[in-house]
């Protein structure tokens, strides 16, 4: 299931699901032809591919009224944005001041958890790496390759480097 605008061309899972039915000699189902796309030729050249659709909205509409359909959608999307953008500027030009309030705020404390989760998350494997110093492995890289060996995954899932024991080193220094 897909829920990307119809105004976007570049969609992986439409894409896949055309080459699903293709290869399977399906039918594709939209629940919405305007979902499906807001643009003539997108619409004309999938009708083109060889793969036919249908759009549950108006499961019994031939190429023509599909087509005309498509022109409507194309253009009430063109409305949209010639709309939406007029509003925005008569906001701007009345002195409103666009975008969320609270946007630096959510910054903050966005950039304050992922501190707090890093500063957690160095003190739980500084241990584990004090361990491996007691063993005489000294080198940054040398410790990655313990740390990796050991099965401890980098916060964030993946592999060791020197390059993060070295963050992790001067994160618990500081």
């Amino acid at each position: 299931m897909e829920v990307e605008s119809g105004k976007r061309s570049d969609r992986p899972q439409l894409a896949a699901a055309l080459a699903a039915c293709k290869r399977l000699k399906a039918r594709l189902v939209v629940a919405k032809l305007d979902r499906l796309a807001r643009n003539v030729a997108f619409i004309s050249r999938h009708m083109e591919s060889g793969v036919e659709f249908v759009a549950a909205d108006m499961p019994f509409a031939n190429k023509l009224t599909i087509h005309i359909l498509a022109a409507v959608a194309e253009h009430e999307r063109e409305a949209i944005s010639a709309r939406t953008k007029a509003a925005l500027a008569a906001a701007k030009a009345r002195g409103v001041k666009l975008g969320g309030p609270k946007l630096r705020e959510a910054q903050l404390h966005g950039i304050a958890s992922n501190k707090a989760n890093a500063d957690r998350f160095a003190a739980n494997v500084m241990p584990v790496i004090e361990q491996i110093k007691a063993t005489g492995v000294m080198s940054l890289r040398a410790i990655s390759r313990a740390l990796n060996a050991r099965g401890i995954a980098t916060a964030r899932g993946g592999v060791w480097t020197p390059v993060q024991v070295t963050a992790v080193l001067r994160r618990v220094s500081v």
